[in-house]
C-alpha cells in the first residue's frame, strides 16, 4: 500500500505503508488509509515532527553499544547495515508539506 499525501500548496508526497504509519503515528494519528491534517492542528504537527527528528538525530549521534557487537557478529552487521534513511530524511518532505499548507491556509489530505 502507498500513502499519498495531497494538498493544493504543495505538490504529492507519496510514501511507502511502512514509512506512512510511522510518520502518522509520530504525529499522534492511528494509520488510516484516508485522513486530513487541518490547518489550526499544523503549527503542532510540525512542532512535534521537529521533535522527532531531533530526537532521532540525537539517538544516531550516540555511539553504538560495543556489548551487543562483541556478543554477535550478526548483530554488528544488522547494526551497521540498518535501513540508512535517517527519519529527517523521510519525513523532509511532509514537514516541507505541511509548512507550505500552513502558510497557504489548505489541509493536506491523504489517501491509499
Amino acid at each position: 500500500m502507498l500513502y499519498k499525501f495531497k494538498s493544493k500548496a504543495a505538490g504529492d508526497v507519496i510514501m511507502l505503508e511502512p514509512h506512512g504509519d510511522q510518520l502518522l503515528r509520530l504525529l499522534g494519528r492511528a494509520p488510516a488509509p484516508q485522513g486530513i491534517f487541518e490547518v489550526e492542528a499544523m503549527p503542532a504537527l510540525m512542532a512535534t515532527l521537529q521533535s522527532a527528528i531531533e530526537a532521532d538525530d540525537a539517538a544516531r549521534d550516540e555511539p553504538a553499544e560495543t556489548d551487543a557487537a562483541a556478543a554477535s557478529p550478526e548483530a554488528t552487521t544488522a547494526q551497521a547495515r540498518g535501513d540508512g534513511v535517517s527519519l529527517r530524511r523521510r519525513a523532509w518532505p511532509l514537514l516541507e508539506m505541511l509548512r507550505r499548507s500552513h502558510a497557504a491556509r489548505e489541509a493536506i489530505v491523504w489517501g491509499t
